[in-house]
């Protein structure tokens, strides 16, 4: 299977779904297009050196994290959708 090894502050993120269901089993999609997406790290990148200063990097792989909707990049690879962000465009952890 295809892995992708992020560079310097890049994270890769799974998808999830974010459909809401009712009681009666009926499933709705999320209406609201500005709602963050939900995801779970694959992979990140090392940090270091970054237009002059020095990259941390917060989240490994496993985390439940948000993302910003309109940032980086989509992409499917092996079946899965993955989205390739700056660790910046993290909004936060889900614990």
């Amino acid at each position: 299977m295809e892995t992708i090894k992020p560079l310097l502050d890049k994270v890769v993120v799974k998808i999830e779904k974010t459909n809401e269901a009712v009681q009666n089993g009926i499933i709705l999609p999320t209406t609201s297009k500005d709602q963050p997406i939900v995801g779970v790290v694959v992979s990140r990148g090392p940090g270091g050196m970054i237009d002059g200063r020095e990259i941390k990097m917060y989240v490994n792989p496993g985390d439940k994290v948000l993302v910003n909707k309109f940032s980086g990049t989509e992409i499917t690879l092996g079946g899965q959708k993955l989205l390739i962000v700056k660790q910046k465009d993290i909004l936060g952890m889900i614990c």
